[in-house]
């Protein structure tokens, strides 16, 4: 079906005539638009690249206005994949592998535009070992098991066949399952829950109770920080770690990190660290600790302003 046959009748919201093409292309992509940068953040898992990914797909939209396409949104789906996927075998290619970029919104309000961005859940934990994959194996992933595109039409995104796309989804869940960040949603997303478990965390620390510590974690929670590399696996030695968290003056705030509760420490008024936990069965499977200088400055923290 072509473009054109969409336009016939259509007319502009408010407006006494019909749209041309390029306003229709125009308005049809801001409609889709929230849900493509969705799909190249998770696959990059950089903010300004998401947005450069979205918008090289506009251009090559915008530049195809004689072809035929059936489906608007599957074929800017798979566009803006294609170049997901480009700049992942780049960013390999050059050797880097940059940290993620996380959202960081106030746990009593997110607006509309990171609701839409975080809808299907992606937590640190899940983000940091994205970037250990392979190119191919991180799209077919959140292609198929994040936003459930069959894998016949992977498959020609990741230049594979349908068998073989589902291979690298196949190995990409094995490789996260294997490091211990979720890989089918599981999480919990009663933020009053995570708010109940943070809060009783917290209290517990500074009580230095090892006890109630243990009670709140998972037996195999996993923390981990950025700085060195630093990871610890295991309730107590979690707990025994978590003791020292009250012994810094820091006042703590509440924050949603990609959507799930967590903390942001501040001394004198300025981060020192962000907290962010994952969930399930009622504990707290997972801790990640944001240290590094450069990763608290690409915090958008103005949501902390009163």
């Amino acid at each position: 079906m072509r473009r054109g046959s969409y336009l016939h009748g259509y007319r502009m919201r408010g407006g006494t005539g019909p749209m041309n093409e390029h306003e229709w292309l125009g308005a049809r992509f801001e409609e889709e638009r929230p849900r493509l940068r969705s799909v190249a953040y998770r696959m990059l898992g950089s903010l300004s690249e998401a947005d450069d990914a979205v918008q090289e797909t506009w251009l090559r939209l915008s530049g195809t206005a004689n072809r035929d396409v059936d489906d608007l949104g599957a074929w800017l789906t798979t566009v803006v994949a294609r170049i997901a996927l480009n700049m992942l075998r780049s960013r390999k290619m050059r050797g880097e592998t940059p940290l993620p970029d996380l959202i960081v919104e106030r746990a009593d309000a997110a607006s509309p535009e990171q609701v839409a961005l975080l809808a299907d859940g992606i937590g640190l934990a899940l983000l940091v070992v994205l970037d250990t994959l392979a190119p191919a194996e991180r799209v077919a992933f959140v292609l198929h098991d994040i936003f459930g595109l069959p894998f016949e039409e992977i498959a020609p995104i990741v230049e594979r066949t349908p068998a073989a796309a589902r291979q690298l989804a196949s190995r990409a869940r094995r490789r996260l399952q294997a490091r211990n960040a979720p890989a089918d949603g599981d999480a919990e997303t009663d933020l009053q829950a995570q708010r109940t478990l943070v809060d009783a965390f917290i209290a517990a620390a500074q009580d230095g109770d090892v006890h109630r510590l243990v009670a709140l974690l998972d037996p195999q929670v996993l923390l981990r920080a950025d700085v060195a590399s630093f990871e610890i696996r295991g309730a107590e030695q979690v707990a025994r770690q978590a003791q020292t968290f009250s012994r810094l003056g820091l006042l703590r705030r509440p924050v949603l990190v990609n959507g799930a509760v967590g903390l942001i420490a501040l001394l004198e008024g300025k981060p020192l660290a962000l907290m962010a936990f994952a969930f399930g069965g009622g504990k707290i499977t997972g801790i990640d600790i944001v240290r590094t200088p450069e990763r608290l400055s690409r915090l958008d923290l103005s949501v902390l302003d009163d």
